[in-house]
């Protein structure tokens, strides 16, 4: 995101990267070697600084507060990022079909009738 984007937009932008790896453990309630643990497993990739620190967003706290979730009940973190990834392209995919079906119901006439 550009540096003259205004402040108000940026902290309203769930993927402005604006956390710091302490305060994001902070919020999260874990450690720094769980979120450099769940980067590793490419379930999240931070932004980093000009100084090389890393930086998270709010969409990856929640995704990483997922993967904890995960953790805590004794799966594997490897198994939980695999579970999260999954389970997000799904959500996505899920809209997408929505979507579509909104966009066929409207062009044939039907009224939208909400997800199903």
């Amino acid at each position: 995101m550009a540096a003259d984007t205004p402040l108000s937009d940026r902290l309203d932008d769930d993927d402005y990267p604006a956390y710091t790896m302490g305060r994001a453990a902070e919020m999260l309630g874990t450690t720094p070697g769980f979120l450099r643990a769940i980067g590793e497993a490419r379930l999240i990739t931070p932004l980093r600084s000009e100084g090389g620190h890393r930086r998270y967003s709010r969409y990856q706290l929640r995704i990483a507060a997922r993967a904890r979730e995960l953790v805590d009940r004794g799966t594997p973190i490897e198994a939980a990022c695999r579970i999260v990834i999954l389970e997000d392209q799904l959500e996505e995919a899920q809209r997408i079909n929505a979507e579509y079906r909104r966009a066929a119901q409207k062009s044939s006439g039907v009224p939208d009738r909400g997800p199903s």
